[in-house]
């Protein structure tokens, strides 16, 4: 079982001299622990009266300390003495555990120990005490480099404060390993040197074990410096869209507009596209308003007059003619396409808000609507026109052709006004049980089928 008192002191009990019995006071007791009755026997009742007012003193000083401390860096804060406020403040944790520490020294140095190892063991305890102390202080004192750096920065934006921080705790990770090293040396006498050296072939060997763990550091060393996007902005990568939310040392989280929170290797970002869309000027938008085909040409240009204007007036004039926008709004008669007349509409929106263009969008809907609406022209839909033989307005002739095989087959086509076509009645005429389904002959004779 680990004991205390043998990882302070590492050298064994001092012997006794020859004749003399020795009662050791603390140490190598049968079971580990204290010997009371020793400590009793040498030490006054006023020593442990002064033992107990140090202690409560080293706690009522530490906490009265604290709080003085606290306040004199509020004060500062309110003078926008930041740095100075901080420096104050943060010493407040660690000055009230050196107080009491303090007060613990001067009681336990009342207190007599005939056993030199006891000495020694109090000795590296305090030392231990101080040392998370002076660390600890330092380890908050690593929060100033993040508002140092956001200081010096050239614009204080999202990105810069996720680099501050990530610095902050990469020095607070540094602080902890100091710490751990030296009170290794210092309080529990072990040698860091021959542990470095050991470190150093497990560390190789989990390097080459961890390639993909390293390859994700490096890269979020480089997105920080090179800054594809920023915190809080829309980005695509692959089939994912969302908001950066958080760029660590491992993975950057992607927030996606389903509201699923998508880890990221940060090495596959570095090696692959990612599409930063937050950073577009503009958000561009192509209209197709189709309308049918018995659109008079004067309509269509009606149309596209109307549309021109929607854009031109007031409601709609300034988001799609700001100052960076080199490509005014555009409505063009483009094409005939095979069930309508395609009419294309270019605008770019600018503010980027997406929100802001939908609104924009839905009541430009509107308005083109409305305007449509009242020129009366008709919005298409895909259709298909069926002629049908018992139609008059548009007969249909059938024809009737054999091939070399012998076998009868039927074409309809429409004939001209007026025209008549007496060979496509002597077909009729011997065509006996020709039939229409898909020109093949099916039973069903030609009289029958023209009913």
């Amino acid at each position: 079982m680990f004991n205390l008192f043998d990882a302070f002191v590492s050298r064994p009990p001092p012997k006794a001299a020859p004749g003399l019995v020795s009662r050791p006071i603390i140490g190598n007791q049968p079971h580990g622990g204290l010997n009371f009755g020793g400590l009793l026997a040498h030490n006054q009742y006023v020593v442990w009266l002064i033992l107990l007012g140090s202690i409560f003193l080293g706690l009522a000083l530490g906490k009265i300390g604290a709080t003085v401390l606290r306040r004199i860096a509020g004060r500062m804060g309110q003078r926008k003495w930041s740095i100075s406020g901080r420096l104050i403040a943060d010493l407040a944790g660690p000055a009230n555990l050196i107080l009491i520490t303090g007060g613990l020294w001067v009681g336990l140095a009342q207190v007599r120990l005939d056993n030199t190892d006891a000495r020694i063991f109090i000795n590296k305890f305090l030392l231990l005490l101080t040392s998370i102390a002076l660390f600890w202080y330092v380890f908050k004192l690593m929060a100033l480099a993040e508002v140092l750096l956001l200081r010096v920065a050239p614009s204080r934006s999202t990105f810069d404060r996720q680099l501050a921080v990530i610095v902050r705790k990469t020095l607070r990770i540094f602080v902890v390993v100091i710490a751990a090293l030296f009170i290794v040396q210092n309080v529990f006498d072990r040698d860091v040197a021959s542990w470095l050296a050991g470190l150093g072939i497990v560390g190789l060997a989990i390097s080459l074990a961890a390639q993909d763990s390293l390859k994700n550091v490096i890269g979020s060393l480089t997105i920080l410096l090179d800054r594809p996007f920023q915190l809080g902005q829309w980005i695509t990568y692959h089939d994912y869209n969302g908001t950066v939310e958080e760029i660590g040392f491992r993975s950057t989280k992607l927030r996606t507009f389903d509201g699923h929170l998508v880890n990221i290797p940060n090495s596959n970002i570095v090696n692959e596209p990612v599409e930063n869309v937050a950073v577009r000027p503009c958000i561009r938008r192509v209209l197709n308003l189709t309308v049918t085909y018995d659109t008079s040409p004067d309509k269509i240009d009606e149309a596209v007059r109307m549309v021109r204007d929607i854009l031109e007036s007031p409601e709609f004039y300034d988001p799609v003619h700001h100052a960076n926008n080199e490509n005014p709004p555009r409505v063009y008669f483009t094409d005939f396409n095979a069930d309508n007349l395609n009419i294309v509409v270019y605008y770019y929106f600018a503010p980027t808000d997406y929100w802001q263009y939908l609104d924009y969008s839905h009541r430009f809907n509107l308005a083109v609507m409305r305007a449509f609406d009242k020129a009366r022209i008709d919005f298409s839909f895909p259709t298909r026109t069926v002629f049908l033989a018992s139609d008059p307005r548009r007969p249909l002739h059938p024809r009737l052709t054999i091939d070399a095989n012998g076998r009868t087959h039927a074409n309809g086509h429409r004939a001209p006004d007026g025209a008549a076509q007496p060979q496509d009645a002597a077909l009729f005429a011997g065509a006996g049980h020709a039939g229409f389904g898909d020109g093949q002959a099916n039973g069903h004779s030609a009289a029958d089928s023209l009913n």
